[in-house]
């Protein structure tokens, strides 16, 4: 199927939020930056699982909020969150007071998860272009990828200048400012059709919203297919910053710049790295469409993909413990390729069983699932680097999410 849409200012809007989007400079040093403030692997776990829980629990009622009240005003409100998370942690220097900083940013993700996805579709079904949701998203999500190529870039930057890893969360306050001006600039139309602030109405729009969405998700083949992209997203979500500690390990063997201090060394290579992996995740999104449709229906490379990801997390754990960092991290990339890959396939494959006026939170609902997966692997991963290392850890957890992944295989049609 070749691409048919234009690419109109709303297009360079989408795409330009989520360049700024992805702009988190603290991203590439998130779990370096808690070992500095004296934080056990299974505490960083524990807070990765405060926020998914958070998120778990908040994220349903904030699609239907989206899906009801209008997705422009959710999405300020997210941004709004997310600024202030970001200070909490810049001022922050004990675990405790690293949780509401962790709360603040799960109330941003969740008001934000699946209502610009649902924006997307809305435009998408407004100019006639519905058959081209998984080319459009692709397209989208490569600009995200892109951000977050520099992002790492400018982050090591910050670093080497600052020598420690707090600053990255003070200036990762600009682009999310610019991208909540970015927010209010579009079209009200995106809102959807039930943005109505009358709160009378308000308990019934939100119990038709969710009678819509239960008989929408009520389908085991749509369950499965659910579950099919949480279970990569989720294991993505948890296990994708332990490749920080990789990096850090393999940069100190390097017999090179010596006279860099650690900071400056681990910044310098994770810096490299990161910007790598998210211009070959950038390409990896925008190309999935077009390695989807060669295929005879979507469900095959969603399958393909999910035992791919977990395989090279297991390849990855594996060659850290035989104490070979360099090829680790080349297989550790394989699971953030998988991930940018298969979810705007994922998103289509379900967007196309779902009616559009509930998608908000019907996406909402696949991305709670992850939350739960994640939050479950975040747990475990942390308690395991603790007592075995990070290598073992990940060999462990990637073995275990092997047999789910077999039982959620989505049925290839005819």
């Amino acid at each position: 199927m070749a691409r048919t849409f234009k690419k109109d200012l709303q297009y360079y809007k989408f795409c330009f939020y989520g360049f700024l989007k992805n702009l988190r400079f603290f991203d590439p040093f998130i779990i370096l930056f808690f070992l500095e403030k004296g934080l056990t692997y299974f505490q960083i776990g524990s807070l990765y699982a405060i926020k998914e829980v958070t998120i778990n629990i908040l994220e349903i009622p904030t699609g239907v909020v989206a899906d009801a009240l209008g997705r422009r005003r959710t999405m300020i409100a997210s941004f709004l969150s997310y600024i202030f998370s970001f200070l909490i942690f810049f001022f922050a220097r004990t675990y405790l007071l690293f949780i509401p900083a962790m709360l603040l940013f799960a109330f941003g993700e969740a008001f934000r998860t699946g209502t610009h996805k649902a924006m997307i579709f809305e435009y998408l079904n407004l100019k006639g272009w519905r058959d081209q949701k998984a080319y459009y998203y692709g397209h989208t999500r490569s600009w995200s990828q892109l951000g977050s190529a520099l992002s790492a870039i400018i982050a090591a930057v910050i670093i080497f200048w600052r020598g420690n890893y707090s600053a990255v969360f003070l200036f990762s306050t600009v682009p999310y400012i610019l991208d909540l001006l970015l927010m209010i600039s579009y079209p009200k139309v995106l809102d959807g059709t039930r943005n109505t602030m009358d709160k009378q109405k308000l308990g019934e729009t939100i119990r038709l919203v969710l009678k819509e969405v239960f008989a929408s998700i009520k389908e085991i083949a749509l369950l499965k297919a659910i579950g099919n992209v949480s279970l990569h997203s989720g294991y993505y979500k948890a296990v994708k910053d332990y490749l920080q500690p990789l990096v850090k390990t393999f940069a100190l063997s390097l017999p090179i710049a010596l006279a860099l201090t650690d900071h400056q060394r681990t910044a310098v290579l994770v810096g490299v790295v990161y910007a790598l992996i998210y211009l070959l995740t950038s390409v990896s999104a925008r190309k999935s469409g077009v390695i989807a449709h060669r295929f005879r229906n979507l469900a095959i490379p969603l399958n393909l993909s999910l035992f791919l990801g977990l395989l090279a997390g297991g390849i990855s754990g594996t060659l850290f413990v035989f104490g070979i960092p360099s090829l680790a991290v080349v297989f550790y990339i394989g699971i953030y390729i998988m991930e940018n890959f298969r979810k705007p396939i994922g998103i289509a494959w379900i967007s196309e069983e779902l009616k559009e006026d509930i998608l908000a939170t019907a996406l909402s609902v696949q991305s709670q699932t992850a939350t739960i997966v994640t939050a479950g692997v975040a747990l475990l991963i942390g308690a395991l680097a603790d007592h075995f290392g990070i290598g073992y850890g990940l060999l462990i957890v990637s073995g275990i999410l092997f047999i789910p992944s077999l039982l959620l295989r989505v049925k290839v049609k005819d």
